[in-house]
């Protein structure tokens, strides 16, 4: 392949076995984050305290591997210290890079820890390598993950204009949404996933039976309903089903995972610098899973002229996919 370098595969850790699974199954890192509102996935039973961040770093820095820690949610105005603390602490415990989407957390992190690698979060939402410059010039970002709404060609034009690491997703959940402007689930619920750390939040989720079948409701909106032998995943609002025009159906979005593996060799000559895998709400079994495909699909696409993803692997991924499902999501946009 003519790319510089093999690209980087970062992989979600939501606890600590999550963590040793990706390192074990051939992750290059793990993003993680505190048990705490600065991390935009703040499950109950989820995340990492003091002391198993520091475990997990030593895990994962003993076989060369990195820890990326998620400060990607937007603080509160009326108080930034825990956002600031966060930061503190990462620098302390010595992970490797923060991933911010909030101006006012890169400048605290630019000003007090210049030595400390900054990753833009998706949640910033930034699209352009314009945008992308206005995050380096002034808080010193060495990556950027972009948002799920750009196609192939986008993607390269950015890393064709850009300086900094570019990082994009190859697997898992998507987001109808551009990532950080969502306003659903606040309508509903009456808090951000943006600030409360997750799309639907566990208070205001209800699940109800029903001669009918199982009702799924967030705050009291009814947004599914499954028969007794259906499966039910989490339910959120842009993934309900809802009576259109007399037409019950997935009105926004149909569960499906998004899946790059099929356009591995492209991103590879683009340059991307990493390939980062969804889910650090997930089970450390996807973790492991996903990861050991994603590992063998990236070295053989970076080491063979020709390459073409395996059944095996369509086949475990799928395991892992929401409805069972993949998607190119928007990388593939035949109506351009």
């Amino acid at each position: 392949m003519p790319a510089a370098e093999k690209p980087h595969l970062v992989c979600p850790a939501g606890s600590l076995r999550a963590l040793t699974s990706a390192i074990d199954a051939g992750a290059d890192a793990v993003y993680l984050g505190l048990k705490n509102a600065t991390n935009a996935r703040n499950f109950a039973g989820l995340n990492f305290d003091e002391a198993q961040v520091r475990e997990g770093l030593a895990y994962a820095h003993a076989r060369g591997r990195q820890v990326l820690m998620a400060l990607n949610t937007y603080a509160d105005a009326r108080d930034e210290r825990p956002w600031q603390q966060a930061v503190d602490q990462a620098a302390a415990l010595g992970a490797d890079a923060l991933i911010v989407a909030d101006t006012a957390v890169l400048a605290y992190a630019h000003r007090h820890h210049p030595r400390l690698r900054l990753h833009l979060s998706v949640q910033a939402s930034a699209t352009s390598y314009e945008a992308i410059e206005f995050y380096r010039e002034r808080y010193g970002i060495q990556r950027a993950v972009l948002p799920r709404v750009l196609t192939l060609s986008q993607v390269q034009h950015v890393i064709r204009h850009s300086p900094v690491e570019i990082e994009v997703f190859g697997f898992g959940s998507l987001c109808v949404m551009v990532e950080g402007r969502c306003a659903l689930s606040s309508y509903a619920t009456g808090q951000s996933p943006n600030t409360a750390g997750v799309c639907s939040p566990p208070s205001a989720v209800q699940w109800m039976e029903r001669p009918e079948g199982v009702e799924a409701r967030l705050n009291g909106v009814l947004i599914d309903r499954y028969a007794p032998d259906e499966p039910r995943g989490y339910p959120t609002l842009c993934k309900g089903r809802f009576e259109v025009d007399g037409r019950l159906d997935y009105a926004l979005e149909e569960p499906t995972s998004l899946n790059t593996l099929a356009l591995l060799p492209q991103l590879i000559a683009a340059g991307v610098k990493a390939i980062k895998i969804e889910g650090r709400q997930r089970s450390p079994a996807y973790v492991a899973g996903v990861t050991r495909v994603w590992r063998e699909a990236i070295d053989q696409a970076f080491s063979q002229p020709r390459f073409s993803p395996k059944p095996a692997w369509a086949q475990e991924l799928g395991r892992w996919a929401e409805g069972q499902q993949g998607t190119l999501g928007a990388f593939d946009r035949p109506w351009r």
